[in-house]
């Protein structure tokens, strides 16, 4: 046993706070050494003759405060026991001194160890408590559970979470979150099992990077999935720096965006697509253009006879029918694929469909000299549908078929009725097609490779708007070939209607408008700011034997109407001053041409402008350039 002076020595010397205690429930402090002064910030005035649970009262405003409960449980077993007892961190704050010279606490942390220590009797004389400062431990143990609680939220968010070795030789784990492989072992490999090979050096020159400067690791690259397949993830990782600044370690996260980075494909292919659709419409448009141009200079530059002329307005009208055309399929791609298409359905026997677009078609079939059959059913097969939609359906692959089959070479166009379905088919032993493009042929602005004399390609919207007018009669089509230079098979399936839905009488054919006598000459107002369209429409209308007149703006054929009255006016819409359907409306209202034929020539055709030229007071909307026939039904019916 140490003398009362060798422990007195000791106790006060030690480099670790202590003090002695009462061994009475009271606890109080019979001595207390400088260590312990020095780190609590007391005096011995503070705390020597003092119950400890005094000086160091629990925080009644802290419910979670435990301190004085635990200190009394721990010296009333070292009473009970005569064994020394311990305790984990406590929380005490201390006084010190703030930036303004006050006394603020700060929150700090002790372990403690209580020891008895017996007299002569045997008996506990005193305890002997051993306190040691280790609030920097309970803060970097905080400091890692709060760690540990983000990684775990990153963890359950669904992303794929990793750790790495400071230079990132080794992967030290991986949670795949089903996305990837898990990891759980250290896995010096990583990069060959978790990136395709054509993309290692890329990752590995961007972890080379963040290695050289510090920084956070990000990269969007391609992975090997836990199925094999080969996805997209966006990875991040972070340094882990020890108190030094020395990387020891990097953690990381890669959420999965193989759908994100799929959709960005896609758009990428669709505005290539577009692109591509614009460069060739712009071509395609240019082409009838030149002839028109040349057949116009020709005209100018020499006396023309009346072959020449028929010739060349030959050559006009046939050019100008091509551009219509394009204009309509543009038109008509728009129209269905925003739903705006007002069907006009009725009964059809398919044979009469399948005829008629076989018509249609056979000035292109016999120009590149094919041969084309056609096989009908021997029995009506009946659908409900717009016949001139269905027959535009079947004309459009017929279209299609001649432009990818070489002259000479055969096209086949089959009908058939098989399980309550009308079928139809188009072949041709042309140049066939990948099993990528059957798969893309619907897609709007599709076209297979076109060659440098464009006698393939196409402006990619003849296919797209099949798909669409079949599915608008509740059908489906269908795009086989066996390979290149094989040919291809289009097909088109329709609900049959029933026997006892139909209705009607289906044997008549309708007549079409304006079937019959020319009618008598006319006072005929052209109205239209392009001089040149307005005295060539009037041109035309005179060769038929009609008077026109002829105004340039709007006020000026207002004026003109009310001195000769005219019995047709054919108005542009788009006038300076007052637009066309302006001036229709002040036509309405005058009496000398309240009940004239009034028709819009417009180069507007979408259905919304021509709901609101007719609610103008027009009779007739016609699209530029003038169908000539159109016109000549119209002007018959007025006379």
């Amino acid at each position: 046993m140490l003398s009362p002076s060798v422990f007195e020595s000791a106790f006060s010397s030690s480099p670790g706070g202590a003090y002695l205690l009462s061994p009475t429930p009271d606890a109080i402090v019979l001595a207390v050494n400088d260590a312990f002064l020095t780190a609590s910030g007391r005096t011995r005035q503070d705390l020597v003759g003092i119950s400890l649970f005094v000086a160091f009262p629990a925080d009644p405003n802290d419910p979670l405060d435990t301190g004085e409960t635990d200190l009394r449980n721990s010296l009333a077993r070292v009473l009970a026991t005569g064994g020394p007892d311990s305790l984990p961190a406590q929380r005490y704050p201390i006084p010190v001194e703030g930036p303004d010279g006050s006394v603020v606490f700060e929150e700090r942390f002790w372990s403690a160890v209580s020891t008895p220590l017996f007299g002569e009797d045997g008996g506990i004389a005193c305890i002997l408590h051993s306190t040691n400062d280790v609030t920097a431990q309970v803060r970097s143990e905080a400091a890692l559970r709060e760690s540990e609680k983000r990684y775990r939220a990153l963890t359950t968010a669904g992303q794929v979470v990793y750790r790495m070795n400071a230079d990132w030789t080794e992967m030290h784990e991986l949670d795949g979150r089903g996305f990837l492989k898990d990891s759980t072992e250290p896995e010096p490999f990583w990069l060959n099992d978790y990136v395709p090979e054509d993309e290692r050096e890329r990752v590995y020159a961007a972890v080379r990077e963040a290695i050289r400067t510090g920084s956070v690791f990000e990269l969007e690259h391609r992975v090997r999935r836990i199925d094999g397949s080969v996805g997209w993830a966006l990875s991040r990782a972070v340094p882990m720096a020890d108190a030094q600044g020395h990387v020891y370690e990097w953690v990381g996260a890669a959420s999965d965006i193989t759908e994100r980075k799929a959709a960005e494909e896609k758009l990428r292919e669709s505005d290539r697509r577009k692109d591509e659709f614009l460069a060739m419409l712009a071509h395609e448009l240019r082409n009838p253009i030149a002839p028109i141009s040349a057949a116009a200079a020709l005209l100018q530059r020499v006396k023309a006879d009346e072959a020449l002329v028929r010739r060349t307005s030959e050559i006009i009208a046939r050019q100008v029918g091509h551009m219509t055309g394009l204009i309509d399929d543009l038109l008509d791609v728009s129209r269905v694929t925003r739903g705006l298409v007002e069907m006009e359905c009725a009964p059809l026997d398919l044979r009469d469909v399948l005829q008629d677009a076989v018509e249609q078609v056979m000035p292109q079939v016999e120009a590149r000299r094919h041969a084309l059959s056609l096989a009908t059913p021997p029995e009506p097969v009946m659908v409900m549908g717009d016949k001139k939609r269905l027959v535009q359906v079947v004309a459009n692959l017929l279209n299609n078929a001649t432009k990818y089959t070489p002259e000479g070479g055969r096209l086949e166009v089959r009908g058939s009725a098989s399980g309550g379905h009308a079928c139809i088919e188009v072949l041709d032993n042309g140049i066939g097609m990948t099993p990528e493009l059957t798969g893309r042929v619907f897609d709007l602005f599709a076209q297979a490779e076109r060659s440098a004399d464009r006698s393939l390609g196409g402006l990619g919207l003849g296919l797209a708007l099949v798909k669409s007018l079949v599915e608008l009669h509740g059908g489906a089509v269908a795009c086989t070939s066996p390979g290149l230079g094989l040919g291809s098979t289009f097909s088109v399936c329709l609900p049959c209607l029933a026997t006892e839905n139909m209705a009607g009488d289906l044997s008549g054919a309708h007549d079409p408008a304006g079937a019959g006598a020319a009618g008598a000459p006319l006072r005929v107002l052209v109205v239209d700011d392009n001089v040149d369209a307005a005295v060539m429409l009037s041109m035309v209308l005179e060769a038929s034997g009609h008077q026109t007149l002829v105004e340039h703006g709007a006020r000026e054929a207002l004026a003109r109407a009310r001195e000769v009255a005219p019995q047709v006016c054919l108005l542009d819409i788009g006038l300076p001053e007052m637009d066309g359907k302006e001036l229709a409306r002040r036509l309405r209202a005058e009496p000398t041409t309240a009940g004239a034929v009034l028709v819009a020539v417009t180069g507007y055709g979408q259905d919304s402008e021509r709901e609101q030229i007719m609610a103008a007071g027009f009779d007739h909307h016609l699209v530029k350039p003038v169908d000539m026939d159109r016109l000549g039904r119209i002007l018959a019916a007025a006379g």
